[in-house]
């Protein structure tokens, strides 16, 4: 089967270690050059487009869960994507949804044993989407990095959603009641807060918290995550429109509009 893997793992000895267990397991598979970081694997997935990648949870810049949830959200659409395989020495992260879902994991130290049966299982679902009409391992690999996302965002959540925005006005403090918000949208090191017209904070203020952090302080009945970088206030929302395969969310009274990824299209379906 020819096959391609990108190894992501900031720790050269461990990378070194995974490549020469898979050359052993699986001679037919082709190893990129192994990426470093988070960051790296994301650009050099999306450019060289492997089949398989083993991506290492734990990493600078961007962790393992980070870079494949943005891997797949920048994806070509018309690709399949790609399998992906966690390598993690802590048993969290709903991996027991990786159990079911179209993806797997590994624990540290990798046993021969256990990347044996997940190569069996690679194998077998590179044949299954070679033939298969509908994208299951797609349907698979949201499901499993959905409910690793909401899990990390359950742990971090507080008791009490937000119910005020504080952001800076130079040398105050603005208190924007959660409700004027219409959408969060992350931009650099900064999160940019969108008001309605009627808000005494005009059309954008930014803030410093992360937009990680922010979203487990949300009512998540109030406000939806439409994409890595957006989340945006329900009732803010006019329409949702479909092109070339792509959502995208239409505000009342805004111009713009924000994509949605394929991470959280599955929101968005006809009562």
């Amino acid at each position: 089967m020819n096959a391609t893997a990108l190894i992501a793992e900031d720790e050269p000895v461990l990378a070194q270690a995974l490549a020469s267990m898979l050359t052993r397991l699986w001679p037919e598979l082709t190893l990129l050059p192994p990426a470093q970081d988070g960051g790296e694997a994301l650009q050099r997935a999306v450019a060289e487009q492997p089949d398989i990648l083993f991506l290492d949870i734990h990493m600078p810049d961007r962790d393992g869960l980070d870079a494949a949830e943005a891997i797949v959200e920048a994806w070509p659409a018309e690709q399949p994507l790609p399998l992906i395989v966690f390598v993690t020495a802590y048993d969290q992260y709903a991996l027991a949804a990786f159990e079911r879902a179209a993806v797997d994991y590994v624990l540290k130290p990798v046993q021969t044993t256990r990347m044996a049966a997940t190569c069996q299982r690679l194998k077998d679902q590179l044949k299954l989407r070679a033939h298969a009409t509908d994208d299951g391992a797609l349907a698979g690999t949201l499901e499993a990095l959905r409910s690793a996302s909401l899990e990390r965002q359950a742990d971090a959540a507080p008791t009490t959603p937000l119910t005020v925005i504080q952001a800076a006005m130079g040398s105050g403090l603005l208190m924007i009641p959660i409700e004027d918000v219409q959408y969060f949208e992350a931009a650099d090191k900064y999160v940019r807060v969108i008001t309605s017209s009627t808000s005494p904070a005009g059309a954008e203020v930014l803030i410093r918290t992360p937009l990680r952090e922010l979203v487990p302080r949300l009512n998540p009945l109030h406000f939806w995550q439409v994409h890595r970088s957006a989340v945006v206030n329900l009732k803010a929302i006019e329409r949702v429109s479909r092109t070339n395969g792509r959502m995208r969310v239409h505000l009342r009274g805004r111009a713009e509009t924000l994509e949605v990824s394929r991470m959280y299209a599955y929101q968005f379906k006809a009562m």
